[in-house]
């Protein structure tokens, strides 16, 4: 039988929960998270601000190879550390069943530097201790105990060391001074790092500017783990692995009694299909002896915004049939439907298998009533990147590089009217952004409309960059940004807009709710519950765009928004092509972004990143951008449908 090792990345898991390490890596339990885009892209942030870290150490070596051959990786560094002095990249430590890979050693005889690099950013300045009344701040407890691990078992390697430990983090007080920096790490699949990363032939430490990463010590922190174990204290730290080790090592289920964290289980799966398991309710059955039916009830957790759920879960509450109104805390509120009746509304209908929505009609429609033709519906893509693209910006910081503008006439005339999107190599593209969005909503002094808090939130955002800017019209831009948002809680100025974009996020929360939006208020999920229930929708969007009072700029005239599978509208999310539809197999396989397609906002802000290089060709520039084009137009389009929903219900 193949070793089983306690690896740093089950040790985290098992911090997670511990019953997980049952499960990981057995194909008959799939992991739903491998799948997230939003999470493979900080994932390839994070690998580029690991080769970045490695460039402060231009001596350094690192181990290559099989990932998964432990015990050839850890030769290769043992036979490296035999050496007085040097600095390795991904070192291997397998000893008593634990195997760790470090991101960066320092080694000068026995003193040892540990550095972990994370694409976590902090800010530098303001810094001080991790720790406060022996307890870990700051939502820092994993990152922490991952360093601990590795530390850990390096001591158990080689116990002359003397070991200190380092976080290598992003600086939110640096400045990027070098344009192309990011361009500068590519992402790539056949990379022989690790990290999947190339980078830029010929970069020296010279090239890359002044720091924006910044070492943290973590020893005290480290002490604290290691000598009371904050997460655990009825245990030691030692105990607890040697506990992970073993279990891991004999694949024996660890019992972790069942709760509200069992929510976000990435190893729950469809019970119908017969070639996978679910470890989600394999641990139900275990620990409550339902059936499957009863254990897919609705859960307390799932309940929109309901901070209570934690408490309830614990005193054994778990599904929503077990609730009461004191339970919710059920108050009205006059012209809206209150977040407790809300949560309540949402509770009896799923108890009672209602899928008919609930609208406070008259109120709903004093509001549409309130609104001002023609309406403009707009959305935003943006991207935040830990290694900037352009010298000026500092990590992190938002970058605007999409819109599209939709205009609904009084007449129901829905029109594409405007988009925007920057997608030149290099360059800063926010006051641009903010020129064309001004240039567009001018057009009419309509009502303006947006998706959540997002849109405000970035135009605060470029509001403060033209204050600091020398741009020539920054009192012109600032002035009209003032006119369509109001200000945030992190911004010195104070105002709201005579046009102050108005939520619809919010007119949803107060009027509208649809049980097959489950706890969910998203567009992802609103779109398909209004589609399935608005016979308006249905009939419309069922016809080509030809024949629909709609235009667009991205869909061909015959296109079809709306296309359903047994009685069920599909999402028109799913229903977007390709990137590369038609491109022949000797065109793909020369592609280089490796981008099937962008339906979500992971997937548009990595398409964004990915046409930040040159080797991408201009017959792929020209997909990938189209598709981008596609995916924001679809985003107001989908708001036009949920205002054409209830101005169907309002009978407007």
């Amino acid at each position: 039988m193949k070793p089983r090792y306690l690896t740093k990345s089950r040790f985290k898991l098992a911090l997670d929960c511990p019953t997980k390490l049952f499960y990981t890596r057995k194909p008959e339990y799939e992991n739903q998270s491998e799948t997230d885009t939003f999470l493979q892209a900080l994932a390839q942030g994070g690998f580029q601000v690991e080769e970045l870290a490695r460039m402060q150490y231009p001596e350094g070596i690192a181990i290559l190879g099989d990932d998964y051959n432990y015990a050839l990786v850890a030769k290769r560094t043992n036979e490296l550390l035999m050496r007085e002095n040097v600095v390795i990249f991904e070192p291997a430590f397998l000893v008593r069943g634990l195997f760790i890979r470090v991101d960066i050693l320092v080694k000068k005889g026995n003193d040892i530097q540990l550095i972990e690099v994370k694409a976590k950013s902090i800010r530098s300045q303001e810094h001080t201790s991790f720790i406060k009344n022996e307890k870990l701040t700051g939502g820092w407890d994993a990152y922490l105990y991952d360093i601990a691990f590795q530390k850990y078992v390096m001591q158990l390697a080689y116990p002359e060391w003397q070991i200190r430990a380092s976080l290598q983090l992003v600086d939110k007080d640096a400045i990027c001074t070098v344009n192309g920096l990011n361009q500068c790490f590519k992402i790539v699949a056949n990379s022989e790092q690790r990290t999947g990363i190339e980078k830029k032939k010929g970069i020296t430490l010279a090239d890359i500017g002044e720091p924006i990463l910044c070492k943290i010590p973590v020893d005290a922190e480290m002490d604290l783990i290691h000598q009371k174990n904050p997460l655990s204290p009825d245990q030691s730290f030692e105990e607890m692995v040697h506990y992970y080790r073993d279990h891991y090592a004999t694949d024996s289920k660890i019992f972790t009694e069942i709760g509200k964290h069992c929510g976000g289980c990435e190893f729950s799966s469809d019970t119908t299909d017969a070639n996978s398991k679910s470890g989600f309710h394999e641990c139900w059955q275990e620990q409550t002896q339902l059936s499957l039916d009863e254990i897919n009830r609705p859960k307390v957790w799932e309940v929109w915004d309901f901070r209570k759920s934690s408490k309830l879960a614990e005193e054994g509450k778990y599904f929503m049939h077990e609730l009461t109104e004191a339970d919710v805390g059920v108050q009205a509120e006059v012209g809206r439907m209150s977040r407790t009746e809300r949560r309540w509304v949402q509770i009896e209908k799923q108890i009672a298998n209602d899928p008919t929505p609930l609208v406070t009609t008259d109120d709903l429609r004093d509001e549409l009533s309130s609104w001002k033709f023609p309406l403009n519906f707009i959305d935003f893509e943006t991207t935040a990147v830990a290694i900037p693209f352009t010298a000026g910006r500092r990590p992190y910081e938002q970058l605007a590089f999409q819109f599209s503008h939709h205009i609904v006439y009084e007449d129901g005339r829905v029109e594409h009217h405007r988009q925007y999107l920057n997608i030149a190599i290099g360059a800063f593209p926010n006051f641009d952004f903010v020129r064309a969005l001004k240039a567009s909503l001018e057009v009419n002094d309509g009502s303006i409309f947006r998706y959540h808090n997002h849109e405000n939130t970035i135009v605060n955002v470029i509001y403060n960059q033209l204050k600091v800017s020398e741009e020539k019209d920054k009192e012109e831009l600032m002035a009209f940004i003032k006119s369509i948002s109001h200000n945030t809680g992190s911004n010195a100025d104070s105002w709201i807009g005579e046009r102050d974009m108005i939520d619809l996020y919010q007119v949803v929360l107060k009027y509208y709710y649809n049980p097959a939006m489950g706890g969910s208020n998203s567009i992802k999920a609103v779109l398909p519950a209004v589609l399935n229930s608005s016979a308006y929708l249905r009939e419309k969007y069922s016809q080509p765009l030809k024949k629909i009072n709609v235009n667009s700029l991205n869909f061909e005239a015959g296109y079809i928004f709306l296309k359903y599978e047994n009685g069920q509208a599909i999402s028109p999310y799913k229903l977007l092509p390709p990137i590369f539809d038609g491109w022949d197999k000797d065109s793909l396989d020369d592609a280089v972004t490796e981008i099937e397609g962008i339906s979500d906002g992971g997937a548009a802000l990595t398409a964004y990143g990915k046409l930040q290089f040159e080797e991408v060709s201009e017959e792929e520039r020209v997909a990938i951008r189209d598709g981008l084009l596609r995916y924001c137009e679809l985003d107001t389009l989908a708001m036009v449908m949920i205002y054409e929903c209830f101005r169907e219900l309002c009978e407007l």
